[in-house]
């Protein structure tokens, strides 16, 4: 079954917002763009909206398409749909309990991110 997520690519100051998956979670202990699931007849981009508020309290204002990626881990198919977040309202922070961190574009390359991400990481660093 192919799961859709849309995730935010959080910016400010050169840093980007990144959250700590829960071990208990599908690739877990490893770091993530936040986000989450889609609903069956809800957009990407209203996907997105959602799940940074809940997950991490911010009113998104300016979200752009970034980049699709589609992934096989062999127990889960996930299609990623990435957006470039530049303006939103609140303090990004951890609703759900998660760690998170504002790190430099420049760092992305010392954190562990899901095989999916990688491919996003590697576009942020070659910016």
């Amino acid at each position: 079954m192919l799961v859709r997520v849309a995730a935010g690519i959080i910016l400010r100051d050169q840093s980007v917002f990144i959250a700590l998956r829960k071990a208990s979670q599908h690739q877990g202990d490893l770091w993530e763009f936040p986000g989450g699931k889609c609903e069956p007849d809800e957009s990407p981009a209203d996907a997105l909206a959602r799940e940074l508020h809940e997950e991490c309290g911010i009113v998104v204002r300016q979200a752009n398409f970034f980049q699709t990626i589609s992934h096989d881990y062999g127990d889960k198919q996930v299609e990623l749909i990435f957006f470039v977040v530049t303006q939103f309202d609140g303090e990004a922070r951890g609703k759900e309990g998660q760690e998170v961190r504002w790190v430099s574009i420049t760092d992305l390359a010392d954190y562990s991110f899901p095989e999916a991400n990688k491919v996003i990481v590697r576009a942020l660093l070659d910016q």
